[in-house]
């Protein structure tokens, strides 16, 4: 009951939480999504040495542990690391490279595997018909779109329950870098369930919602048009 009433009241603080979560899984989304859309669409359409290495090892990345990604942001961006100038270490920024590198293999993969199921012959055929290569492109993005979409929604329930990365390079500073899993980490291991319960339910009905929605673009994606 307390955690509803956290959830319901507006607590500030709670809500904060949650703003900094979708704000930075946002942001890593929107920064990530370009480069996977436009390597997915070169693995499927483009044949060239090394293609196939390229494809099993961003299908292996997507087992890669979270925590492991935080470790070498971790030591990209410390003092003594090759980034330490930057002075990104326990900000939003480093959280936002962190869930950056783990989309990207998911991005990837499932748009790759998208863009495969979409006939072979239609890059061939727009250029054919003289269609400029980046309209080209937009129009297999389209015919492909809710696969993509697909792809969008998994990477984004990937990275924003992930617990890992975000502690290490973020540090879990309140007001700053405290997302809703490090929160929930944190709030248990004090005692305070309410807290940890009421952020805990937003991750939930967050799972729901995203898998509601992948299973109805799924459907979507295999209906003839």
């Amino acid at each position: 009951m307390d955690a509803l009433n956290l959830l319901f009241s507006g607590d500030v603080a709670l809500w904060e939480i949650i703003g900094i979560s979708f704000r930075v899984s946002c942001t890593a989304i929107l920064v990530a999504s370009p480069f996977a859309l436009g390597v997915a669409f070169i693995l499927a359409y483009f044949n060239f040495i090394g293609r196939q290495l390229l494809i099993s090892i961003f299908s292996t990345l997507l087992a890669f542990p979270a925590v492991v990604v935080g470790l070498v942001v971790y030591i990209l961006l410390s003092n003594q690391g090759p980034l330490g100038d930057w002075r990104l270490l326990f900000s939003q920024t480093a959280m936002i490279i962190a869930q950056i590198i783990l989309c990207l293999p998911i991005l990837i993969s499932i748009s790759h595997a998208a863009f495969q199921a979409n006939d072979h012959h239609a890059w061939e055929t727009t250029r054919t018909l003289g269609i400029p290569g980046f309209r080209a492109f937009l129009l297999i993005i389209y015919e492909v779109k809710f696969g993509l979409l697909a792809a969008f929604l998994a990477s984004f329930g990937r990275i924003i329950a992930e617990v890992g990365a975000s502690m290490m390079v973020g540090g879990n500073i309140l007001h700053h870098t405290r997302n809703i899993p490090t929160a929930i980490a944190l709030e248990t291991s004090k005692g305070n369930f309410s807290q940890g319960i009421a952020l805990g339910i937003v991750l939930l009905l967050l799972a729901f919602i995203l898998n509601i929605l992948l299973q109805y673009f799924q459907g979507r994606g295999k209906l003839s048009p």
